[in-house]
């Protein structure tokens, strides 16, 4: 919940182990990594649900790495486009993302990779997904930064299998910006930051969110695909560094149904070379923003039912997105697709007038897809002019605005009735529809269970 600061550059001290950008053939992975005494390395990708897979090579094997020889079995790995008798998924370094976390294991380093299969770049993959909009944007003449608020769930799996908040002191119904809950939660939330600004990454807040037992922790924007690459580095350290304190860091978008959901927002601008093009004669509206902008917030808005299946890609993802109150008195999820100023309650708000703030999506999202769909939905607005109107006005939504899915079969219905969303993944119709099956398997497979509400409701009734 916390704006997105101007990013500074990284201190002396933190370029010694920030991520190593790199030109091809200028210096080897294994070189990088003996440079910073790392003796493994975890060559990751994520499948399209957004779980990393990895494995772990030792810096003797580097050389083998970058020639494209560590294969992995996709079907095996995940949601990723691949049958079990499909040729290998070759996890090939992006040695620009490298990046040392000794805070985790001394020694240890994550490279990002994009999956070839056969020799080519694996158009499912979620990173290979982001880095063809990307180029798409370029080939327009244009960059896009971005900022992601990254929240999360500190918990506790009891015996009988429910949640509880790792802190038991937690337990106000309004704990936002408590400062006794950060202080508690002090040694897990300064090892983070110290960790996020060791590696250049800018963390200048570190909140106590609107739920008992909610944090956010932000850091400095960057070009869209680091941001991506940064957003699933942090899952991992959060996950792991709070495992080794007997937590669970969880990014499930409402593990409690009585609280706020968990939010992954990003804050959108684009770019040609030094040039935002953001901010421009707003033509009355308001916001300070150009034609430019305005015609990208009406992509957005104009696919937004589709666009949530990426932006809140769960089951679970409709408990929070369909809540009508919670024990502080807000969801801070929007139910339509509105616009408008400084304003939480729309999808988009306009904080001011370098960039927007996409609201609706939630902790599940895999940050790769999320961003790219969102940068061709604006991409769109762009290409035919679209004009979203005047904005909102604080808490209204215009009456013609869409209503954003009630349930993840809801939104995978709006994806396949999308043609550009639904080709908006590597160009690719086809990958958009396989998406959209394994959604909808997803969503029937939850509905074929049992519940709790079901027996309370249903047991006696007749």
């Amino acid at each position: 919940m916390t704006s997105l600061a101007t990013p500074a550059l990284p201190s002396a001290s933190a370029l010694s182990t920030a991520a190593v950008p790199t030109n091809a053939g200028d210096i080897s992975l294994a070189d990088i990594a003996r440079a910073h005494d790392v003796r493994f390395i975890l060559a990751t990708f994520v499948d399209m649900t957004g779980k990393p897979c990895a494995k772990l090579v030792p810096v003797e094997a580097a050389d083998e790495l970058e020639r494209g020889a560590m294969g992995f079995a996709g079907y095996a790995a995940g949601l990723i486009g691949q049958k079990p008798q499909d040729s290998d998924l070759i996890a090939v370094p992006d040695l620009a993302s490298f990046t040392p976390v000794p805070f985790i294991r001394e020694g240890l380093a994550i490279v990002h990779c994009d999956p070839h299969v056969d020799g080519k770049p694996w158009p499912y993959a979620p990173r290979v997904i982001l880095k063809n909009t990307l180029s798409r944007l370029a080939g327009q003449g244009m960059q896009a930064k971005v900022g992601a608020e990254v929240e999360y769930f500190l918990v506790n799996k009891n015996p009988d299998g429910s949640l509880s908040t790792a802190d038991a002191r937690d337990d106000s119904p309004r704990p936002c910006y408590d400062a006794r809950g950060v202080t508690r939660m002090y040694d897990h939330l300064s090892s983070i930051s110290e960790a996020m600004n060791g590696l250049g990454w800018g963390n200048y807040a570190n909140d106590h969110e609107d739920a008992a037992g909610q944090f956010e922790q932000n850091f400095n924007y960057a070009d869209a695909l680091t941001t991506a690459d940064r957003v699933v580095t942090l899952r991992y350290i959060l996950n792991i560094l709070a495992e080794q304190r007997g937590m669970t860091a969880t990014f499930m978008p409402k593990p409690f149904t009585d609280r706020t959901g968990t939010g992954l927002h990003f804050h959108l601008s684009l770019w040609s070379g030094a040039k935002a093009l953001f901010p421009g004669d707003d033509g009355g509206r308001g916001l300070g923003l150009s034609g430019l902008a305005y015609s990208f917030i009406g992509g957005i808005l104009n696919h937004a039912p589709a666009l949530q299946a990426f932006l809140a890609p769960t089951v679970n993802s409709y408990k929070r997105s369909g809540a009508t109150t919670s024990s502080s008195g807000a969801t801070w999820s929007p139910r339509k697709a509105s616009f408008g100023g400084n304003d939480r309650t729309h999808m988009i708000r306009v904080p001011d007038e370098k960039r927007i703030e996409l609201r609706s999506g939630d902790g599940s999202a895999n940050p790769y897809l999320a961003i790219a769909t969102a940068i061709e939905a604006g991409l769109d607005g762009v290409a035919n002019a679209t004009d979203p109107g005047a904005p909102s006005g604080p808490g209204e939504a215009k009456p013609e605005a869409h209503l954003l899915p009630a349930t993840l079969l809801h939104a995978v219905e709006a994806l396949r009735r999308d043609p550009v969303i639904l080709a908006s993944l590597s160009g690719d119709e086809e990958i958009g529809r396989y998406y959209a099956d394994a959604k909808e398997e997803e969503f029937l497979s939850w509905h074929n269970q049992v519940s709790d509400w079901e027996i309370r409701a249903y047991l006696t009734s007749i």
